[in-house]
């Protein structure tokens, strides 16, 4: 394995927190794509989707902001990190119960568990980049996390093919499936907590003045770590009206058996973490801001792209160029964050880069929830509207907020700004072509708006299928 920092003990530790992304990053794959489907097979209505996938976020948000309360006033972060991982793996035992237990209202317990569970999972994070950033040598960043992230990306995919291969070997008895998958998912989890045990923590850096949430707010729009924190967030929330859904299209509209479904959602898997350290190394070596820029005007193209077909190989070529671009956008956003904020104050930049991003998924979850049902439809599907409306929403976001974090100067993120004449030269050309193209997808959504009127007439359910929805693989 490779040798990232001198001192073998630092060394060690970032050789154990990969293999502790690749057993989180496996609970995740066992879990993080099959938790609407579980909902869908315990009879979830669409607004319960929308809610399973905005309340966990909207709880995470707000206990975000109580993290650096209690991290900062114990000896080590560690003491903070591991009781909150435990507590997480041990959730899934009674989520795995729930069809047993519960009749009629599995659906309702299950967005409880599943939010406790996904509190206590994120409680840890702001202590756990704080580390993670001491460890890490600061040059070195794009590469570590590109590599961990790599391999994370092999244990979430791996997770994943095996989890869609239970649950099509399930047949009728799919609860059986989901029942193996969650308790991997405790075990997996377990295993991460034993591998942070093994790690190395630095001295933490602490700062001398009592944490204020509300302070931390207001200084927001000022600093660099702030506008990227506000641009993210915002990004979210036009991200995630339409993301809990793409599950739901796939499954219920168009009647996708658990292997296709899986086919197509682990095509965006296998591109992020093949292209995971092309863009670690091209952030180390021109700045992690243009990789932030350079993916933020794909992302907007993903959901229109929707519209264009529903065919198994379109399908897969879409969710290669969605994981393309989030893979480099999570990277390099992740890692700017880090070296906008002093190592003293990095906890509390986290924490609230974090509960801003959970309130907007929340946001973006709920809102998608409520329109979903009640947009018109395109080409036969109400879902295709609200994929073109995210679409739109993103490419305000890049085009309103982004320039707000090129130009901040306040702190180190200038230092970004001027590595290299790349940027100057790429500018105008980028916001040119991404303008084009959003045009471009307006354009495509009008005609598809007016083939509408053909698929309604004579026969307006022609294009739907006989079975819309079957409850198990066939």
């Amino acid at each position: 394995m490779k040798t990232f920092a001198a001192d073998p003990k630092v060394n060690k530790s970032l050789r154990f927190s990969i293999f502790d992304g690749a057993a989180y990053n496996a609970m995740l794959g066992f879990t993080q794509d099959f938790i609407t489907p579980f909902a869908l097979a315990l009879k979830a209505s669409t607004g319960q989707i929308g809610l399973l996938a905005s309340l966990p976020n909207l709880a995470l948000a707000i206990s975000q902001l109580g993290s650096p309360f209690v991290s900062e006033r114990l000896k080590t972060r560690k003491m903070f990190i591991l009781p909150v991982v435990l507590v997480q793996a041990f959730l899934w035992l009674p989520i795995l119960l729930l069809p047993q237990i519960f009749d009629g209202a599995g659906v309702w317990w299950l967005i409880v568990l599943f939010t406790a569970g996904s509190v206590f999972g994120a409680l840890g994070n702001p202590a756990w980049g704080s580390m993670m950033a001491d460890l890490v040598p600061a040059g070195m960043r794009g590469r570590y996390f590109g590599t961990r992230n790599k391999i994370g990306g092999m244990a979430l995919l791996g997770g994943f093919l095996v989890g869609g291969l239970v649950l099509e070997l399930s047949g009728q008895q799919v609860m059986i499936g989901f029942s193996v998958l969650l308790g991997g998912a405790m075990l997996f989890r377990l295993a991460s907590a034993y591998f942070l045990t093994r790690m190395y923590e630095p001295p933490s850096h602490r700062c001398p003045d009592k944490f204020n949430p509300f302070k931390e707010l207001k200084k927001l729009p000022v600093s660099g770590g702030g506008r990227l924190s506000l641009y993210v967030a915002a990004m979210m929330m036009a991200t995630h009206i339409a993301a809990p859904f793409f599950t739901v299209y796939m499954l219920k509209d168009l009647g996708f058996s658990y292997g296709a479904f899986v086919i197509v959602t682990a095509s965006a898997t296998i591109f992020n973490f093949l292209f995971m350290g092309f863009w670690g190394r091209l952030a180390d070596k021109h700045g992690q801001l243009k990789v932030v820029r350079m993916t933020s005007y794909i992302i907007p193209l993903v959901p229109v792209l929707w519209l264009g077909g529903h065919s198994l190989p379109y399908l897969i070529a879409i969710q290669a160029v969605s994981g393309i671009a989030w893979s480099g956008f999570n990277l390099a956003s992740t890692n700017l964050l880090y070296e906008s904020a002093s190592p003293e104050r990095r906890t509390r930049v986290i924490a609230l880069f974090n509960a801003l991003s959970g309130l907007a998924i929340c946001a973006g979850a709920l809102l998608g929830g409520l329109l979903a049902t009640r947009l018109p439809e395109i080409a036969g599907y109400s879902f295709l509207t609200l994929f073109l409306l995210s679409g739109l929403l993103r490419g305000s976001v890049v085009i309103t907020l982004l320039p707000r974090i090129i130009s901040a100067g306040h702190n180190r993120m200038l230092i970004e700004e001027h590595k290299g004449s790349l940027t100057a030269v790429a500018r105008p050309v980028i916001a040119w072509v991404i303008s084009l193209l959003m045009s471009a997808g307006n354009w495509i959504a009008l005609i598809l708006q007016k083939r509408m009127v053909k698929f309604q007439s004579p026969q307006p359910e022609q294009k739907r299928l006989i079975e819309p929805y079957p409850p198990w693989p066939l």
